[in-house]
């Protein structure tokens, strides 16, 4: 079974950051030439990367369009990005400047009716889920809009919707593990294994080590964002392709 192993760069202002738990005010610098960093993760041996313009997605706008374009020039390297998909002409865009798959997040939430013509439009390989959450009261709450605002859409029925629409990938981040080196929250894989047996699950928020990429691995996901532990030098990118 395949597993992948995809390195992140969020964009702000053309630099490479982290934010903690989706806090726009707790910002991390890591890097000033974004381009320069994804070479290194493809000379590294990455075949994917994952690139968020946070600027868009809080905007709903994309600022950091020309970086994308830039690193999706690479020779060796898929990219799959979003951050500011409001709309199919901005589906339509990301494809134009050579990104594989497009994550769409606030939208697959807000229009999940908009999100199923467009995996049967462009195919279930062409588009990736982001359904990010925030465990309150007992259940899964998705957040949308760069995780600056919280919906009262519940992960378990959003997951069933987009099981019986054919999605195949969707990337699940627990935001408050997210930046904070505390390892993944596996109950919240199980979980989604559970509305959809088909998800090729990406994993993302809190991996601090190899051996949380191989626990995250077991309970059923198929990719792991790799994002604050791999820029802080936690483990290296070689090590985490051969888990």
């Amino acid at each position: 079974m395949s597993f992948e192993v995809i390195p992140a760069i969020d964009l702000r202002g053309g630099r490479v950051v982290r934010l903690r738990q989706g806090d726009y005010a707790r910002e991390t610098v890591f890097a000033d030439d974004p381009l320069e960093l994804a070479r290194r993760y493809a000379a590294e041996g990455a075949k994917w990367l994952h690139v968020v313009d946070l600027d868009g997605a809080r905007a709903g706008a994309f600022e950091n369009l020309a970086v994308i374009e830039s690193i999706c020039r690479l020779d060796g390297l898929q990219v799959q990005a979003g951050g500011g998909v409001r709309g199919e002409g901005d589906l339509r865009r990301l494809y134009a400047t050579g990104v594989a798959r497009v994550v769409v997040g606030s939208l697959a939430v807000r229009d999940p009716g908009a999100i199923a013509a467009w995996l049967h439009d462009f195919g279930p390989d062409r588009l990736v889920l982001a359904l990010d959450v925030r465990g309150k009261a007992g259940a899964w709450r998705l957040a949308v809009h760069g995780w600056t605002e919280e919906t009262s859409a519940t992960l378990g029925t959003l997951a069933a919707h987009y099981a019986g629409a054919g999605a195949r990938h969707v990337l699940c981040t627990d935001i408050a593990r997210d930046g904070t080196l505390g390892g993944f929250n596996l109950d919240l894989y199980r979980d989604l294994r559970s509305h959809g047996a088909d998800f090729q699950i990406q994993a993302s928020g809190g991996a601090c080590s190899l051996e949380d990429i191989r626990a995250v691995r077991e309970v059923g996901a198929r990719a792991v964002i790799l994002g604050r532990g791999l820029l802080e030098g936690n483990f290296s990118l070689a090590d985490a392709l051969r888990c």
